[in-house]
């Protein structure tokens, strides 16, 4: 009786060293969407929170090569952000711009500011007041993909939503 009962005691610490908490891992990947800012870890998100926009809506819009236009996919995620700042009337956001890193800086600096405009354009349309959305533009300068292939350029072509 006592080695059954210590075999299963056995069991269980090992059971339990197996197991891990889901917020300690998500934070060492970078998984969960926080990407290590303050609040990780302590549960939902503050409501009107930069963590709260990439967790229920989304913070970014990619585009195509030497363009400007926002595609399908990132009109989508445009009009989740316009109901979102609805609904957090005193929320005011930049609206970054970026590029690859092909072209010269100046060129990347300009298609940033057309592509933070573009996304801007599209939150006011969709009833947000322009007024809450200061745009700006880093070219090339703030890569979210380190490398010089299609699929890090294409991460890199992109208006990032961020809560001030």
């Amino acid at each position: 009786m006592n080695v059954k009962i210590l075999g299963a005691l056995g069991a269980l610490a090992l059971l339990a060293a197996c197991s891990s908490d889901e917020a300690t891992n998500a934070a060492a990947t970078g998984a969960g969407g926080s990407g290590g800012l303050a609040g990780a870890g302590m549960g939902a998100a503050r409501p009107g929170s930069q963590e709260d926009l990439v967790a229920n809506v989304g913070d970014r819009v990619f585009f195509d090569t030497d363009s400007s236009q926002v595609r399908g996919d990132g009109r989508a995620t445009l009009e989740r952000q316009a109901a979102w700042l609805a609904r957090y009337p005193q929320v005011t956001v930049y609206m970054e711009g970026h590029a690859d890193e092909r072209g010269t800086r100046e060129y990347n600096l300009a298609l940033g500011q057309r592509r933070a405009n573009s996304a801007r354009d599209l939150l006011v349309a969709s009833g947000v007041s322009g007024q809450r959305i200061q745009t700006i533009s880093y070219g090339k300068d703030r890569p979210a993909a380190l490398g010089s292939d299609e699929a890090s350029w294409a991460q890199n072509r992109r208006a990032v939503t961020t809560v001030r």
